[in-house]
């Protein structure tokens, strides 16, 4: 496949992947999904064996459209999988869905992040970036400790000049920490 074939099947696929995420997270809010631990936790029950499956492309969804409160579903999922199984099950689908925002910043540019991102959380964190490797330190913090805008601070560092090795690095150590704690909290309620 030639380079112009393969640019026109990326977008495409990326086109009708978001597509499909929106029309759940419209779904999902309609729903009270996100704000409806019990709502959530029925949906995600009633899928038997996909029930894995189906909370790690949440945990990528509520990534991707950072409309969802995380936290929800990091504690919906500690009550239905218990804090292991939900902490595994979480690590997946957020680093996957923290790959996709880097890539999607990388691949589309700035244009498309503002398009997502609230021009206050923007314009807070650009100021970072621009300052190089404070940008690298505050964002490898804001990974560890929870209470920061993770998922939006994933699209900026694609904005970067932050190798994929770097980031792959900072996520892969430091996500784990936040994660503990989701699951800290839903086992002391």
């Amino acid at each position: 496949m030639n380079s112009k074939a393969m640019k026109y099947v990326t977008n495409g696929t990326t086109v009708l992947f978001l597509a499909a995420m929106a029309v759940f997270v419209i779904y999902g809010m309609g729903a009270g999904l996100f704000t409806n631990k019990q709502e959530l936790q029925l949906l995600i029950g009633t899928a038997g064996i996909l029930a894995p499956l189906i909370f790690i492309l949440l945990q990528i969804t509520q990534v991707v459209f950072p409309l969802i409160p995380g936290g929800v579903t990091c504690l919906a999922g500690v009550f239905m999988f218990g804090p292991f199984w939900s902490f595994l099950y979480s690590y997946i689908g957020i680093i996957i869905g923290s790959f996709i925002n880097f890539y999607l910043a990388r691949r589309y540019g700035q244009n498309f992040v503002k398009r997502l991102v609230a021009a206050d959380v923007y314009d807070k964190y650009m100021s970072k970036i621009n300052s190089g490797r404070k940008f690298d330190l505050m964002f490898a913090a804001a990974i560890i400790l929870p209470g920061f805008p993770d998922d939006v601070l994933c699209m900026l560092a694609g904005l970067t000049e932050m190798k994929t090795t770097k980031f792959a690095l900072i996520l892969l150590i430091g996500r784990p920490a936040s994660l503990i704690f989701y699951s800290a909290v839903g086992l002391i309620g």
